[in-house]
């Protein structure tokens, strides 16, 4: 439907150290993930603190690393737990998508991880994903389990400053990354086995109607994490392709950022001068991409 927009190529910012890639496949997780070639790592849930540190998760093996600005890792926790997203509340916790148990806070001094949010109406989750804050102190977030165009019974949840719990959708096929517009009266959501983004408009009183296909994609595994630069376009991974796609708010493609080692292109954070650095996690290599995005008001952008 549209021109192929154009191409750049991101480099790689660090790598996981070999001291700490794992020898061996193993592990429950690792059983229902056909597709996963490798084991040594699979990095995921970028987030940036104050200071500047870059903070991702490896979720088959519990761990959560902390990257400083050079390039070198720290693992910060190693539990048992399956940590899948992860990101940092303005007032400094540390929220944590955590697949096997819920959402949980981590002490990032201490490395303790404990449980915020595990159950909701006593029900336990099918296995959560990704999260996200609202300005307001709301945070939303993906129930993905095994669901997929085979059991589109996937849920986005959003818990309420004031801790009421609100299920927004309950029919989606593999719910994944998701994020909410600058104006916040718009959520997207990456329907990862639908290869699709989907745009969730809130009503006035906070619940979701008319929603829709944003963004229909192909190949690859479909899209994953998400986010928006500063200008509002937003960042799509998309697993298997090796790729990052930005689209402008119309939902056109504008840049493709490829990915220089693996295809296994996971998740981004924006960070840097006006936060137009894309820091992508890619799972394949077990590696942190850097590119640089231009400036909306230069020629790549023509059109926009």
């Amino acid at each position: 439907m549209y021109a192929p927009p154009p191409r750049i190529t991101a480099e790689v910012f660090a790598r996981l150290p070999d001291a700490l890639r794992k020898p061996t496949r193993g592990g429950e997780w690792f059983s229902h993930q056909p597709a996963m070639g490798q084991h040594h790592s699979v990095l995921e849930g970028p987030s940036f603190d104050a200071k500047g540190n870059l903070y991702c998760v490896d979720i088959p093996w519990g761990r959560i690393f902390r990257i400083d600005p050079q390039g070198n890792f720290t693992v910060v926790a190693e539990y048992d737990g399956w940590p899948n997203g992860l990101r940092i509340h303005r007032d400094g916790r540390i929220f944590v998508a955590d697949h096997k148990h819920g959402i949980m806070i981590l002490d990032p001094d201490s490395g303790t991880v404990t449980p915020f949010l595990e159950r909701t109406r006593i029900e336990r989750f099918k296995g959560v994903n990704d999260l996200y804050f609202g300005s307001n102190g709301d945070l939303y977030f993906t129930d993905q389990g095994l669901t997929g165009l085979h059991d589109p019974t996937g849920r986005v949840f959003r818990v309420r400053a004031s801790g009421e719990v609100d299920c927004l959708i309950d029919n989606v096929p593999s719910p994944n990354g998701l994020v909410l517009s600058l104006d916040e009266k718009v959520l997207y959501l990456a329907v990862t086995r639908a290869n699709a983004i989907w745009r969730l408009p809130f009503s006035d009183d906070g619940t979701v109607a008319k929603v829709g296909n944003f963004i229909q994609m192909t190949g690859g595994g479909g899209p994953d994490g998400i986010s928006l630069d500063a200008a509002g376009n937003l960042a799509v991974c998309q697993i298997g392709m090796g790729a990052l796609w930005l689209f402008n708010p119309q939902g056109e493609p504008i840049l493709r950022v490829d990915s220089p080692s693996g295809r296994q292109t996971t998740n981004v954070a924006f960070g840097g001068p006006e936060r137009r650095t894309a820091f992508i996690t890619e799972c394949e290599e077990g590696v942190i991409l850097k590119a640089e995005l231009p400036h909306p008001g230069r020629p790549m952008y023509s059109g926009f």
